[in-house]
C-alpha cells in the first residue's frame, strides 16, 4: 500500500526519487503554469518538434522523392508498428490514419452487417458522443432506424459502466458492441476482456475506443482479442492538436474488405498500376483510404520514441502513484471545502486522471485558470486533473492543491460566472 505525507518537502523528495523526472526537460512547459490537461491535449515536446522539422526539411529538399527515397510513403506502417506495443498487438494489426471519428466510421462500416433478425449495436450512455454520432449514421446508411437498432445500456448511477449490464444486453439480435476502454469523465477503466469474451461467445463483434487510455494504460490485445479498436494520439501520446488517429484490426479479420475503401488500402505491389478495381491489402494498412498527412503524423514519431524510451510500464507505475497522491491530498486538504473524488480508487479500474467533484466546479475551474493552473471542466460538476507522468512533478501537484485551498479560503471563485466556455 502506498504511503503519503502532507507538506511540500515530501513532494520534493518524491520528485528526487522519480526515475522519469528528466523527461520534463524535453517538454515545452511554461514558467509558472501547472498544466493538468494532458488527458485532453498533451504538451508539445522537443522530440515531437524535431520529428516534425525533419519531415519539413525532407519535403524542402526532396519534394516528391520524399515518398520513396525517404520512406514517407509507408510512414503509416512505421508509426503503426511503433504504436503496436502500447496495446500488445502485432505490427501489421495497427495503422495510423484519419481521425478517431472517421476510424469509428471505418470500423462500423466494416463490421456492421445487419440482417432483419440481427441488427442491433450495443453502446453505453456515458461515452464521448462522437462514437454514437458515427454509429447512428452507419445504421441509417443500411436503411435501419437508429432509435430501434442502437441498444443503449444505461449506467446505474450516471458515473460508471457496469460490465454485467452490458453482457446482459447481449441478446440474439445484437451483432456488434462498441464501448470506451475508459470513461472521459470518471476515468473508469472497464474490463475489456470480460466484455470481449462474452461478446465472442455469442458471435458478436466487439470494438473499443481507447482515446482516454492509450499511452496511459498498457493494454494486452493478444489476451483481450477485440475485433477492432480506435484511438486519438493527441492526449497521452502528445501527437499534437488534432493529430492523426490510430486503428487496430485483429489479424483474424484481414481477409475482410474495408467498409470504406480507398487507394491507400490497395495492395502495395499493385497500387500504382492504378487499376479501376480494388485489391485489398490484407493487413491493417488495407483500411487506409487516402494519402495521409505527413506533417500531422511526424510529431507522433518523436513522441512514440520518447514513450518507448521511458517505458509504458514505468509511466503507468508513476501515473498510478501520482494520481493516488493527488487523491490523498484531496481527502486530507480539500474535502473540508466540499470536494470529493469522482473516480474509482482501485488501480485496475482507473486511468490517468482524477475526477475532482464539486457543486461549484465551473467557477472553481475558472478561478484555477486565473491562477495559472490548466485543468479541464466536464459538465456538470467535474474538474479533470491529469498529472501526466512524463512531464508533471509531485511538487506541481502539491502546489496546485495549495492554490485550490487558497482559492477556497478567499472565495475567489465567487468572482467568476457559473457558465462554462466553448471549450470546457
Amino acid at each position: 500500500m502506498r504511503q503519503y505525507e502532507d507538506g511540500r518537502a515530501f513532494a520534493q523528495k518524491k520528485d528526487q526519487e522519480d526515475p522519469l523526472k528528466d523527461f520534463q526537460q524535453r517538454f515545452y512547459k511554461q514558467e509558472g503554469v501547472i498544466y493538468m490537461d494532458g488527458n485532453s491535449l498533451g504538451l508539445c515536446s522537443k522530440d515531437a518538434e524535431k520529428a516534425l522539422m525533419n519531415a519539413l526539411e525532407v519535403w524542402k529538399k526532396a519534394g516528391i522523392d520524399m515518398w520513396e527515397k525517404y520512406d514517407y510513403f509507408l510512414y503509416q506502417d512505421k508509426l503503426g508498428a511503433m504504436c503496436a506495443p502500447l496495446v500488445n498487438a502485432d505490427p501489421e494489426e495497427v495503422t495510423i490514419c484519419m481521425s478517431t471519428t472517421m476510424n469509428v466510421h471505418q470500423a462500423i462500416a466494416t463490421f456492421y452487417k445487419p440482417t432483419p433478425e440481427r441488427n442491433k449495436i450495443i453502446m453505453d450512455d456515458l461515452n464521448f458522443p462522437t462514437d454514437r454520432y458515427a454509429v447512428y449514421s452507419n445504421i441509417r446508411v443500411h436503411g435501419y432506424d437508429p432509435d430501434e437498432c442502437l441498444k443503449v445500456v444505461k449506467s446505474r448511477d450516471g458515473e460508471y459502466i457496469y460490465e454485467d449490464d452490458v453482457i446482459e444486453a447481449m441478446t440474439d439480435d445484437v451483432c456488434l458492441v462498441l464501448l470506451p476502454s475508459a470513461l472521459y469523465r470518471s476515468a473508469q477503466l472497464i474490463d475489456m476482456k470480460k466484455i470481449a469474451d462474452a461478446a465472442h461467445e455469442r458471435g458478436i463483434y466487439v470494438g473499443f475506443d481507447l482515446c482516454h487510455s492509450i499511452g496511459a494504460v498498457p493494454h494486452d490485445f493478444k489476451e483481450i482479442q477485440p475485433d477492432f479498436a480506435v484511438w486519438c494520439t493527441y492526449k497521452y501520446l502528445n501527437g499534437g492538436p488534432g493529430a492523426i488517429a490510430g486503428l487496430y484490426i485483429n489479424k483474424k479479420h484481414f481477409s475482410m474488405e474495408p467498409g470504406l475503401a480507398g487507394w491507400h488500402g490497395n495492395r502495395k505491389d499493385t497500387q500504382f498500376n492504378l487499376e479501376q478495381y480494388f485489391e485489398h491489402a490484407e493487413y491493417a494498412g488495407g483500411w487506409q483510404t487516402g494519402t495521409q498527412p505527413v506533417l500531422s503524423m511526424a510529431p507522433l514519431e518523436g513522441s512514440l520514441e520518447m514513450i518507448k524510451e521511458a517505458g509504458l510500464e514505468n509511466l503507468r507505475k508513476k501515473s498510478l502513484d501520482i494520481t493516488e497522491y493527488l487523491m490523498y491530498l484531496i481527502d486530507t486538504r480539500l474535502s473540508k471545502y466540499g470536494f470529493s473524488v469522482g473516480n474509482y480508487r482501485e488501480d485496475s479500474k482507473r486511468t490517468g486522471h482524477v475526477a475532482l467533484v464539486h457543486e461549484d466546479a465551473i467557477r472553481i475551474n475558472a478561478a484555477m485558470k486565473a491562477r495559472n493552473i490548466i485543468p479541464d471542466f466536464r459538465f456538470p460538476d467535474v474538474i479533470r486533473l491529469a498529472p501526466v507522468p512524463l512531464y508533471i512533478s509531485y511538487t506541481e501537484v502539491y502546489d496546485m492543491v495549495d492554490i485550490i485551498v487558497d482559492i477556497m479560503e478567499k472565495k475567489e471563485y465567487e468572482n467568476f460566472a457559473n457558465k462554462r466556455g466553448t471549450v470546457a
